[in-house]
Formats: structure tokens, C-alpha cells, sequence
């Protein structure tokens, strides 16, 4: 199973989200149940190596088998991938990863198995100096945009603005949206986001990033904390804490997840010391139900 680990330090996003992709498909090949079935005078059993365009990822996403179509069936739709770029996505885990560095290679690796769908794709990194956005398409030269896009994002600051995030939501257009963040926000400005973009858009895949050094809070003894977006400081015995941070964290987490399905949204928790296969799988899922 390839590990962020093994993908960031490839130092090529191009090759990382092919690698993660084909990674996935394969594993999830090897580890296929046999037994009784449908036969499939149209399709034939994916084997490693073969063109994922002609993958059906609706029976992939019903059955966990993975079946390439002897006859093309045209299901591509729009995916428009949101980034979280404010400064907590700077937050590293004890594997030397970043938020950030996670969400490159995830939204990379999406972006690839939706253009190999011939899905448009775009891409809108949220910042605290504006929108910079990649307005969705489906030809050849859109993956290299996205990946630079990616390759070339900074984690800074607070998270954009009302006003600055109003031209996402100006105008209908039937896509899903998946967005990677921390989900660390002040006014629930993310949930409005995307519940705005939920009206506007249709489905909203929410994949919410927490480091594995978060969760399990490794850390010991004396330590002092500096908060990402506003620069404060806080020190604290470590071992000490442990217990009620622990505690808070379960319990915002849990409201985090129930705000998310009340609204609407298709939440899934990710840590970032785990492969992408999860978020992947959950992609392919939320993609076959929309499509």
C-alpha cells in the first residue's frame, strides 16, 4: 500500500497521483472476492496496466469489483475541487507531512481519475489574498494545470471572506464539489460555503483532514502551542492535558460530522498518516451516485 510518505517523496505530482490512482485500483484487484455473481457479456476484469477510461465506476462503486466496458458508456460530469489554503493547513504530522502536502496529493490523485472519466475538472484554492481558481474542462492540458496550481499553493492566514468567496456561488452550475480542509474556522464560514455551493451546485463530497499527532496528541512534557492563523501562544504540560484535549477533540469532531450530514454534505474524516485509499474510494463513490 503506497503511504503519503512514499508519494511526497516522489517529488512529482504527476507521477504521485498516477502512482496513488493505479495503487488503489490495483490493491483493490489483488484483494477482489470470488464466488457467485453477474456475468458480464460487456465487460472483462480489470487487470494492472489497463486503461482506466473504460473502468465502470458505477459497478466498481456497488460491487467493490472492478470491471473494464467493452462498450463505451458516456457518464462524465463536472468535478470542481476546493482547497483549504489557510494557514492551519500548515500544521505538519509526526510523518513530516503537512496538511497540505496530504491535500496535494489527494486532490491530485482525484483529479486524475476524473479526467481519465473524461470528467471537466476544476480547481479553486481558497487563500487569504483572493480566489484562484481553474475554471472546470475536460481537455488535455487541464491535469498539468492543476497539478502546477497545486504544486505551487501556499498555506496563509485566515480563511477568505463572504465577499470574496461570493463569486463561487454566483451562478448555477451542476457539478460536485469536493473539498479538502481542516475545517478550522471562526463564524462557520466554510459550512456556508459550501452550503451556499450545495444549493447552487449539487453534491458536496467534504473530506476533513486531521493530523494523526492530533489525534492521538503524541506530544510530551512542556510544550508551547502557536496558533497557525493568529499567531498566539499557549503552554502547556503535554502529558497533562492529554485527557481533556483528547476528550474536547472527540467531541468536536462528532458535532463537526453531524453539522456536516445535517446540511447535507458527504462527510468523511481523513488522517493524514493513512493512504489515500479511503478518500479515493469515498470519491468514486459520491461520483457514480451523481453522475
Amino acid at each position: 500500500m503506497l503511504t503519503p510518505e512514499l508519494l511526497h517523496g516522489l517529488r512529482n505530482l504527476s507521477l504521485a497521483a498516477r502512482q496513488a490512482a493505479k495503487g488503489f485500483l490495483n490493491g483493490a484487484h489483488a484483494s477482489r472476492r470470488h464466488g457467485a455473481g453477474m456475468e458480464f457479456s460487456q465487460y472483462r476484469p480489470y487487470q494492472p496496466g489497463d486503461d482506466l477510461r473504460r473502468l465502470d465506476w458505477r459497478l466498481a462503486a456497488r460491487s467493490d469489483r472492478y470491471y473494464l466496458r467493452e462498450s463505451e458508456i458516456d457518464t462524465s460530469l463536472t468535478v470542481h475541487l476546493l482547497l483549504d489554503a489557510s494557514a492551519s493547513m500548515n500544521h505538519r504530522d509526526d510523518n513530516g507531512l503537512t496538511k497540505l502536502d496530504y491535500a496535494r496529493l489527494l486532490l491530485a490523485a482525484l483529479a486524475y481519475l476524473a479526467t481519465q472519466q473524461g470528467d471537466a475538472v476544476g480547481l479553486t484554492i481558497l487563500g487569504p489574498a483572493g480566489l484562484a481558481h481553474l475554471p472546470p474542462r475536460a481537455d488535455a492540458r487541464q491535469l498539468p494545470r492543476l497539478y502546477h496550481a497545486l504544486e505551487t499553493a501556499e498555506a496563509a492566514g485566515r480563511f477568505p471572506s463572504a465577499a470574496t468567496l461570493a463569486p463561487l456561488t454566483a451562478r448555477r452550475q451542476r457539478a460536485l464539489t469536493v473539498c479538502v480542509s481542516d475545517l478550522y474556522e471562526e463564524e462557520a464560514e466554510i459550512n456556508t460555503l459550501l452550503t451556499r455551493l450545495r444549493a447552487t451546485s449539487g453534491d458536496v463530497l467534504l473530506l476533513h483532514l486531521v493530523a494523526h499527532n492530533e489525534l492521538t496528541f503524541s506530544y510530551q512534557g512542556p510544550v508551547t502551542f502557536r496558533e497557525l492563523e493568529t499567531g498566539q501562544t499557549l503552554q502547556i504540560d503535554a502529558d497533562q492535558q492529554r485527557p481533556a484535549y483528547q476528550q474536547q477533540l472527540q467531541q468536536w469532531l462528532r458535532d463537526t460530522a453531524q453539522t456536516a450530514r445535517r446540511q447535507g454534505f458527504d462527510y468523511h474524516q481523513l488522517d493524514t498518516s493513512q493512504p489515500l485509499d479511503e478518500a479515493v474510494r469515498e470519491f468514486l463513490r459520491r461520483r457514480n451516485s451523481s453522475g
